[in-house]
């Protein structure tokens, strides 16, 4: 690559890095000056640190979560006060101290969870405490502060450049139904190969996989956040809708995964010979009708057709062979096919 194409290459990185960057930089940058400056307004002594910390790490995450992020900083951060005030009221800073109001700031977390996992902002702010010279003062500033700055944010997030839902879960479903085609065909096409194809093969599958599995709760995620985001209101329903094609993509992957697995074990084995011409004579066609199952259905458009298609190749197989290894092949072909046609009655 020259010197100019490599430029190029850098100079569109950035700019799509700004695209997709930009604004959630821009809704920190504004929501932490007005979270300044209210708690200045509101009669701060001292420079409002703690205000400007909650938008940075509320916002700093999905945007639409900010509400939840807010709340959680809050709630934490009141519980690690009181935790690091109260082990002062018993005990000198000390080793023994600092390990309580670990123990007992990481226990209090675990309890006040924060998106499903502990919230350490507990311990944090119990630790926090200890370096204060007066920690009554620490603990008015800090909760006050603290306040002003997830009200500025939960009030601002909403409404400074909200993101798309939409246009982010349609482009995720686009990603989901591409990653499963290209799983099922290349695990059709690497079985019979040899060992080590089928191997990575396998491990592409996985790959493909995960992210769908990312994709999934990034769409939950976002259905969720819906509720806090008035100005895409009109669009919970399409939103919904791609969220539910997401997880039925990733629904799928569960038979996928088991598909891959049964070629790369059955891929050079002696015993399995006999089964292999006709696994190769099948398959192809039966990947190809579900494959167009698995776009039609996922583009929510009308997929009776190419399920009648799938249907009839893996009874064709079946009545080719119907040896245990030809089962195993088939069996995760019919449940695709099952799962889809259960989305597509809801």
């Amino acid at each position: 690559m020259n010197s100019h194409a490599a430029r190029t290459k850098r100079s569109g990185r950035a700019r799509d890095v700004i695209a997709t960057e930009g604004p959630a930089a821009a809704r920190i940058v504004v929501t932490v000056a007005a979270a300044w400056e209210t708690a200045l307004w509101l009669g701060a002594e001292q420079p409002p640190v703690y205000a400007a910390i909650v938008p940075l790490v509320a916002l700093r995450g999905d945007p639409m979560t900010a509400l939840a992020t807010s709340l959680q900083r809050v709630l934490g951060v009141v519980a690690g006060v009181f935790v690091g005030i109260a082990v002062l009221n018993f005990l000198h800073p000390s080793t023994a101290a600092i390990i309580l109001v670990l123990a007992v700031g990481l226990a209090t977390g675990m309890v006040l969870r924060a998106g499903g996992s502990m919230n350490v902002q507990v311990p944090a702010s119990s630790l926090l405490v200890f370096a204060s010279t007066s920690p009554d003062a620490y603990a008015l500033h800090r909760l006050w502060e603290t306040g002003a700055g997830a009200a500025v944010t939960i009030l601002l997030a909403p409404l400074l450049w909200p993101p798309d839902p939409r246009r982010t879960l349609a482009a995720l479903a686009a990603d989901s139904r591409t990653r499963l085609i290209q799983a099922l065909t290349s695990t059709t096409t690497a079985l019979g190969t040899d060992p080590g194809t089928a191997r990575d093969n396998l491990a592409s599958v996985t790959s493909h996989i995960e992210a769908i599995h990312s994709h999934a709760v990034r769409a939950r995620e976002a259905e969720r956040a819906m509720r806090f985001n008035p100005l895409r209101r009109r669009n919970r329903e399409t939103v919904t809708g791609l969220a539910r094609v997401i997880a039925t993509a990733d629904q799928l992957t569960a038979h996928l995964a088991t598909l891959a697995r049964e070629v790369s074990e059955f891929t050079g084995r002696d015993d399995l010979d006999p089964v292999l011409p006709e696994a190769r004579r099948y398959l192809p066609g039966l990947a190809a009708s579900t494959a167009k199952a698995i776009t039609d259905t996922l583009h929510e458009t009308t997929p009776q057709q190419a399920q009648t298609a799938a249907r009839a190749n893996l009874a064709a197989y079946a009545r080719a062979d119907r040896r245990p290894a030809a089962t195993a092949l088939r069996r995760p072909f019919k449940q695709i096919l099952d799962d889809l046609e259960q989305h597509f009655s809801l």
